[in-house]
């Protein structure tokens, strides 16, 4: 006779509970961290991440301060769900670098290929190719550019800031537009990334390599922001300008 582990809610496993404030339904977790984290996931459901030690109150005192920014995201995702999805067919608009280009499709028996022109983006496939397919071409091509660019900027702040990137990725991400393992000196970028303009990119790889001077967002760390990027705080909004899957950098 074989038995099977009955599966519980991710509600009722231990150390998650579910917290209502001010309007909002609240998953809370209790964690061996040092510091609170706060997250908005693409379905508008909102989580936080506290330590063991900290009380109620504090964590209510958390919520409440992020209320206006938790608002901000849910209302962003609301409207990104309602946004066609890119068929990558003829004629269709993308954004690269910060501008909106119409996608030029063109059917041929060659390698496939995606170059940029003045006035589009030109992608070359067999015929039949399948919208995965078409995707994936576009993404690579998205991903070849960032890591072309993401090292150059690493490069001109790694000798003034004092610091050392070990390593770096570029991937889709539903839910950061950036992250860093300060352990492993490693950050990880966001495809999206790709679509923004270069400003934008610089921004998130600075913030990135400023966590490796100071792991949270505190005074100190944006008076590093402010010392080695000073318009960062123009940049970050320039993020938010058009619609993506992703939240601020953390």
């Amino acid at each position: 006779m074989r038995f099977f582990k009955r599966k519980t809610s991710r509600a009722t496993e231990p150390g998650i509970s579910r917290l209502a404030l001010d309007g909002l339904d609240i998953e809370l977790t209790r964690k061996d961290i040092k510091r609170l984290y706060l997250r908005v996931s693409a379905d508008g459901r909102v989580r936080v991440s506290a330590p063991k030690s900290v009380p109620m109150d504090t964590v209510r005192g958390f919520v409440v301060s992020k209320r206006d920014w938790i608002r901000e995201q849910q209302d962003r995702f609301h409207v990104h769900a309602r946004l066609p999805q890119p068929e990558y067919v003829d004629g269709e608009t993308h954004f690269f670098g910060g501008r909106r280009y119409p996608l030029r499709v063109r059917e041929h028996d060659g390698p496939p290929r995606v170059t940029l022109s003045p006035d589009a983006i030109d992608l070359a496939v067999r015929p039949g190719t399948a919208k995965d397919k078409r995707r994936a071409l576009i993404e690579d091509w998205q991903r070849r550019h960032l890591k072309a660019e993401i090292p150059r900027i690493v490069a001109r702040y790694e000798g003034p800031m004092g610091v050392q990137v070990r390593e770096f990725g570029v991937k889709r991400m539903r839910t950061r537009w950036g992250t860093c393992n300060i352990r492993a000196r490693r950050i990880w970028l966001s495809l999206e990334l790709a679509k923004r303009p270069f400003e934008c990119l610089e921004y998130v790889v600075v913030h990135e390599m400023a966590h490796l001077i100071e792991a949270g967002h505190n005074a100190r760390f944006y008076a590093v922001m402010d010392e080695f990027l000073p318009g960062w705080r123009t940049h970050r909004e320039a993020l938010k300008r058009l619609p993506s899957d992703c939240d601020p950098v953390s």
